[in-house]
């Protein structure tokens, strides 16, 4: 089975990258597909690290259930903010992954680090949480996971993009509800070129 990380990344192919960069407002394509790259990591991040409370990967499970995969068929109304209902709403899904607190933290760490400004930054957070939700959703029906694939899909494919790229140990240390914030800056001082190429 696919990376998860892969997989969204394959989702949003140049077309639809191109689209969001055009919609951060004289941002370059360049701090776009930093930015991407850092907000999926997070949600990713934030998704396994949720799934691994207690109760928390039976309440993932069964909220997948309202996350089948279809809003993936009209991508571009949704990245375009066309898009309504409950698999839509970008904020509901941020506030419960990240808690309040955090999200602030991580549109901290994504301008930092892209060169995006904080409103484009929560702007990506927010088109491209119902993405990962969606994606995630379709694998588990797809697949017909159960709650312990659903666990092993996710706990693998973290451990893949941290073999991959060491720096997501730092956002996973930015996702501690008791930190205090000093990975962003070790991430913004990693700087664009090695943040946009990250997943690649």
């Amino acid at each position: 089975m696919a990376n998860f990380m892969d997989l969204l990344q394959g989702q949003l192919q140049s077309g639809m990258l191109d689209q969001l960069a055009n919609q951060m407002g004289g941002a370059s394509r360049e701090q776009t597909q930093t930015g991407t790259n850092l907000a999926l990591s997070t949600i990713l991040g934030a998704l396994t690290k949720n799934a691994s409370q207690p109760n928390g990967l039976q309440g993932l499970f069964g909220a997948l259930d309202n996350h089948d995969g279809s809003i993936l068929d009209n991508i571009g109304d949704l990245l375009g903010g066309q898009a309504q209902g409950k698999q839509a709403d970008g904020m509901g899904i941020l506030s419960h992954l990240l808690g309040g607190s955090n999200i602030f933290n991580v549109v901290e760490m994504i301008s930092k680090g892209s060169g995006l400004n904080r409103n484009n930054s929560m702007s990506l957070l927010m088109k491209l949480a119902p993405v990962a939700l969606g994606m995630l959703g379709k694998q588990k029906k797809q697949q017909q996971m159960q709650p312990n694939n659903l666990w092993d899909y996710l706990n693998n494919s973290q451990q893949d993009v941290r073999q991959r790229a060491p720096q997501q140990d730092l956002i996973s240390k930015l996702l501690d509800r008791d930190g205090d914030g000093s990975a962003i800056d070790e991430i913004a001082g990693m700087g664009m070129k090695v943040l946009g190429n990250l997943f690649k």
